[in-house]
């Protein structure tokens, strides 16, 4: 069977219900094919759903609104749910046609809602415009009569009865005089109406945008009302002929010895343009941003009419307040109590046993470094502040500090050793600075201890003791028993009790800075001893050179407190740079104040080293090069740990050398070695030393490239010791580390009957057991000593090779934190050369 376009297709015998299919191929074939129909269910009108009858073709259902076609198989109960489907659809979507209708009669409503505000903003815009004009053409019009008036008053008096009248230069009669104003009164107001008809069309024509309703204009920016006021009064003056001259405002104006244009013109409140101008008419021909003499700027400040206030460029310290405190005003203060004497005396031991703590053990050698600022409540409940002073030659200076601050010193003596050199410079300081002394006779537990033979050398150098028939008290103490301590406060209260020490807390701070130093976590950091006022967080100060705001005080016991009174030792935080040992603090009002007198303080520095360089003689500099000839020079750069420290070891190493050598410090500081030290030190030649501190990972590897030579140091003897031998040409065998690895310290651990362990990842070299080992934080010593245990995993090595982890626990020392640097190094002897 085929269809109109020649497609095969099946055929059906004896229509739709036959059972046979005759089914046509290519070339003439067919086939008969048995095909089995089936019988579709038809439901008739008002039939049950269980009586339909089955026929073929398509079930037709009678529905309340007449009859519909539904698929064949489908049963009424699905039909149903298709029609409350279908139902339900069309409800949502007349909701939804709705919902839109309304949404969309409130954007309607909406814009003729701004649509009606935009009109009534320009409607009163319009009605504000029509006042201002309607004012404006009032009062021109009463300018314009009152000109009219004030012309015709003076032609009047100028007119004389024999004066002719004046000949029109065309000839003819000569004009009334009042016909030319009348008609150029005409003109005026035909051009003002004409203007003012094109302004009216103008602002009318075209739709009023809501840009332009809310700008004020197609233009931009409303004008302000200054604005306005200002174009009024302009066109006000003008009316009457002229520009009013402003009343001239004469100011005081502060000249320094150099100032800068602008800060010049700023002063006298005038245009910089007008100064610059001034100047270049006097023939000077100088920017806003260059500097003039004070000579100069009072020329330019009297032709501008200011009167010239002249002030020096020290005035600026003039707002630090140094006005005496009235007794009123005075409460009683602790006493500061320095403990001085010579090296090894036992000062740091006693102040340990009245403290109850152990500083000692974290000196190196046993040997204070530094100066340590204590306070201390002794059992009657007396306040006192004590500083410990090292008693080494090197920090005499620093010695010095101590006792200008200081209100008692108590001056420690070993029992067994009596007055020695450093005993003596002591006793120097203390009279110096004019305070009392106490004699504090230690170490008398002592099979050696002659306490009488120290009074009697004592009388050598005018120090009378109590015991001799003398007004000096003398205690006999031991730091290691504790024999005598009480008696030695109790003589520190009787002394300050009868000093009846004062001070107003109640004032601007002012401090001492008794120690300095830089720390790479904290930044510049100043042990300072309030001595007047309250120092609180917050406050801004200015200390030497430097200036600053305080973040943090903190307190001797490493507490943060808010505030510190008189005789309270603080760490400062919060300094843009480290202020020298021996500065003094100020409290000012503002950051600007503070900036101003370091700015000024540092100038005046730079002044005066330059004066010193160049304050030589030709004749002086042949001299001192033709010296220079046979004088050879040990050039060294020296980094130290705090400020004070470095101060101490560069005066040591000024006083070595003779005719022959002399020691050159190139440069000290305060921080670790960096690669900038080691680029200095390499063009010099010279080694670079480092007291208590660390070349970084950067300047260590330039070092090894170059060629430079670093040396650590901890105790100053050493440096001292190896820098005059090396000067001098002595030179013995010498002890010299090696360092053979770095450990970086991951974890803590706290193991029983060990302490505290520290798990070690080998960074570089290795680990020995035998080597000794030093502990770094931020690059600065911490800790030297020897290990107590080296493990991997529960067994005790000899050594960790580079790469590995392990577990180091130090020999009496417990301090020890993640991201630490554990140093070891082993120590040889060598033959030094230079």
């Amino acid at each position: 069977m085929s269809d109109n376009d020649g497609k095969k297709t099946l055929g059906v015998r004896g229509g739709p219900r036959a059972g046979n299919v005759k089914q046509s191929f290519s070339h003439g074939r067919t086939k008969n094919v048995v095909v089995e129909t089936k019988r579709k269910r038809v439901v008739k009108p008002g039939a049950k759903p269980g009586a339909a009858s089955t026929s073929i073709g398509t079930g037709v259902r009678a529905g309340a609104g007449g009859s519909s076609k539904r698929p064949a198989g489908i049963s009424d109960a699905e039909m149903e749910r298709r029609l409350k489907a279908l139902q339900a659809a069309k409800a949502r979507e007349a909701e939804e046609t709705e919902r839109r209708a309304t949404e969309e009669r409130q954007r309607e409503e909406e814009r003729k809602r701004r649509r009606e505000e935009a009109e009534t903003k320009e409607r009163e815009q319009r009605e504000a415009e029509e006042r201002v004009r309607a004012k404006e053409e009032d009062e021109r019009k009463r300018l314009e009569a009152e000109a009219a008036e004030k012309a015709a008053v003076a032609e009047a008096a100028a007119a004389k009865p024999e004066t002719s009248a004046p000949v029109n230069r065309t000839g003819g009669a000569p004009k009334p005089a009042a016909t030319a104003p009348r008609k150029q009164d005409k003109e005026r107001d035909q051009n003002r109406g004409r203007g003012k008809g094109r302004g009216d069309d103008a602002r009318r024509s075209g739709k009023l945008t809501l840009n332009q309703a809310l700008t004020g204009g197609e233009g931009g920016r409303q004008k302000s009302m200054a604005a306005m006021k200002r174009k009024q009064e302009r066109a006000r003056q003008k009316a009457m002929g002229g520009v009013e001259a402003r009343e001239k405002v004469v100011r005081e104006v502060q000249l320094p010895e150099t100032i800068v244009v602008s800060e010049l013109a700023n002063r006298m409140a005038e245009r910089v343009g007008d100064v610059v101008k001034a100047l270049m008419q006097n023939d000077m021909m100088v920017t806003q941003n260059q500097s003039i003499d004070a000579d100069t700027a009072e020329l330019i400040i009297d032709e501008f009419g200011h009167k010239v206030v002249r002030v020096s460029d020290a005035d600026v310290e003039d707002v630090i307040d140094q006005v005496d405190d009235k007794d009123e005003d005075l409460v009683a203060r602790p006493p500061v109590i320095t403990i001085m004497g010579h090296v090894d005396h036992g000062k740091t031991s006693l102040l340990d046993a009245i403290r109850k703590t152990k500083v000692v053990a974290g000196e190196a050698g046993g040997i204070t470094q530094h100066i340590g600022a204590y306070q201390i409540t002794t059992d009657g409940g007396a306040v006192l502040s004590f500083l410990d002073t090292p008693g080494h030659a090197a920090f005499t200076s620093m010695r010095a500090r101590g006792a200008q601050v200081t209100d008692i010193v108590v001056l420690v003596v070993a029992a067994d050793d009596s007055v020695m050199p450093q005993t003596v410079e002591a006793i120097n300081h203390a009279k110096a600075a004019g305070v009392p002394m106490i004699v504090a006779i230690n170490k008398i537990d002592r099979p050696a201890a002659n306490p009488d033979q120290v009074r009697a050398e004592l009388l050598q150098h005018e120090v009378i003791v109590e015991k001799m028939s003398g007004e000096v008290q003398d205690v006999e103490v031991s730091a290691i028993t504790g024999q005598g301590l009480d008696e030695l406060l109790e003589a520190i209260a009787l002394q300050a009790e009868i000093l009846e020490l004062k001070a107003n807390p109640n004032r601007a701070a002012e401090g001492a800075v008794i120690e300095a130093q830089l720390d790479v976590g904290r930044g510049p950091v100043a042990t300072v001893l309030v001595q007047r006022g309250t120092l609180k967080q917050g406050d801004i100060f200015v200390v030497g050179e430097q200036h600053g705001k305080v973040r943090a005080l903190i307190n001797d016991a490493g507490e943060r407190v808010k505030e510190a009174g008189p005789s309270v030792p603080v760490e400062v935080l919060g300094l843009n740079g480290t202020p020298e040992a021996g500065d003094v603090l100020n409290v000012v009002d503002t950051d600007a104040q503070a900036r101003e007198i370091a700015s000024y303080r540092e100038q005046v520095s730079k002044e005066k080293r330059a004066a010193v360089g160049a304050g030589t003689s030709l004749e002086q500099l042949l001299a001192q090069a033709k010296a220079d000839e046979n004088v050879s020079e040990l050039p060294i750069l020296m980094k130290a740990d705090v400020q004070g420290s470095a101060e101490a070891i560069v005066q040591a190493m000024e006083k070595i050398g003779n005719d022959e050598v002399r020691v050159r410090v190139l440069h000290s500081g305060v921080g670790a070695i960096t690669e900038s030290d080691i680029g200095l030190a390499e063009a010099s030649g010279a080694p670079v030393l480092g007291f208590n501190v660390r070349a970084n990972a950067s300047a260590r590897n330039t070092a090894n490239q170059k060629g430079v030579e670093i040396r650590y140091y901890s105790v100053i003897y050493d440096l001292v010791d190896d820098v005059k031998a090396a000067a001098s040409g002595l030179l013995g065998a010498e002890i010299r580390e090696h360092f053979i690895g770095y450990a970086k310290i991951k974890e803590v651990f706290k193991v029983t009957g060990i302490g505290k362990v520290a798990g070690c990842l080998v960074t570089e070299g290795v680990a020995r057991r035998s080597a000794g080992v030093r502990l770094l934080r931020d690059d600065v010593v911490i800790h030297e000593g020897t290990l107590k245990t080296l493990k991997r995993f529960k067994d005790e090595v000899p050594e960790v090779q580079s790469g590995q982890e392990c577990g180091m626990a130090f020999e009496n020392y417990d301090d020890i934190r993640e991201n630490d640097v554990i140093e070891i190094f082993e120590r040889e002897e060598v033959t030094r050369t230079l």
